[in-house]
């Protein structure tokens, strides 16, 4: 499977770069993601569906704002009524160029308040590729940078997150931790500016 890594910020392109220089299947576009040719497109919406913001204003404007209400209608559908950050959902868009868009919430509403200091890029990212490698007919993702908009996590280290779910979920490096301790120290690693305890 090859994954296209797509945005227009210079810092994102440059952390993407560092972060993922010599992956295997792996590349970078600086452009504009919705103009690619790809099996799949990432929208890191929200819990809910909703579409009518950032990059996923311009989604619902590459494929038709009907897409919006397919997708909140599947989500609705769930047994929990939402979908799960650390969970992703396919949807058909008709377009020939790009015939699936993978929603996988970075938040839960939109929201800037806490994502930065998140691990939800990481968790976004395991789900969307935990999605993609499941469906035959995806070759080709393109995702654009997690939690690096309307969340405002700085590029290096949402690079980072997406970088760890990469290894674990395409290159198979599981995690294993002997201790509650190893856990928390892998937790944290995926974001330093995050509080572990509050006192």
């Amino acid at each position: 499977m090859k994954i296209i890594l797509a945005g227009l910020d210079p810092a994102l392109i440059n952390a993407w770069q560092e972060c993922f220089n010599g992956v295997p299947d792996v590349s970078i576009a600086n452009g504009d993601i919705t103009l690619l040719e790809c099996d799949a497109i990432v929208s890191p919406a929200n819990s809910f569906g909703f579409m009518d913001g950032g990059l996923d204003y311009a989604l619902s404007e590459r494929f038709g704002w009907d897409l919006e209400k397919k997708l909140q209608q599947k989500i609705k559908a769930l047994p929990e009524g939402e979908l799960l950050v650390g969970q992703a959902m396919l949807l058909p868009t008709s377009d020939s160029k790009i015939p699936f868009l993978i929603s996988a919430p970075t938040m839960r509403i939109p929201t800037n308040f806490n994502i930065d200091t998140s691990v939800n890029a990481y968790l976004a990212m395991k789900a969307i590729l935990i999605k993609a490698k499941n469906e035959p007919l995806i070759n080709t993702v393109a995702i654009p940078g997690l939690c690096t908009g309307v969340g405002r996590m700085p590029a290096t280290i949402a690079a980072k997150q997406m970088l760890q779910a990469y290894r674990e979920i395409i290159l198979d490096e599981h995690m294993d931790f002997a201790t509650f301790g190893e856990a928390q120290k892998y937790h944290w690693n995926l974001n330093q500016t995050g509080m572990i305890w509050t006192h």
